[in-house]
């Protein structure tokens, strides 16, 4: 298995960038020059959750308005926000594992993008 430049193996380093959401995602990618795969889980892992926190402020504001509806407003929107940040960890989780195995998973469209990127 290749090394990082860390000196760890290439999954474990890959693993690192998803595991300390955006912020290692960003150090690994500024100190990680040479190794692709280890750069492919870093800028993936630093677009995918800030744009994640951007949806989850950006909604859990709209829940916020919704949740004044009398009844069913706050019940809705705590389903809605709930299930947002469920699937954000779930994914976050997915994204350690599957680097932890050795495998490179894109997320639809934003891996692509990614790719593209660490290819220049």
């Amino acid at each position: 298995m290749r090394k990082s430049v860390f000196g760890l193996d290439e999954n474990i380093a890959a693993m690192l960038a998803y595991l300390g959401i955006f912020v290692t995602g960003i150090i690994i990618l500024i100190l990680e020059r040479e190794n692709k795969t280890v750069r492919f889980a870093a800028l993936q892992s630093t677009i995918f959750f800030i744009g994640a926190g951007v949806l989850s402020t950006v909604v859990g504001w709209l829940m916020f308005f919704i949740s004044w509806v009398p009844f069913l407003g706050g019940l809705v929107s705590g389903l809605i926000t709930g299930a947002i940040s469920l699937g954000i960890f779930l994914m976050w989780i997915y994204l350690s594992y599957t680097a932890y195995k050795g495998e490179k998973y894109k997320i639809p469209v934003l891996g692509d993008i990614v790719e593209q990127q660490i290819e220049k």
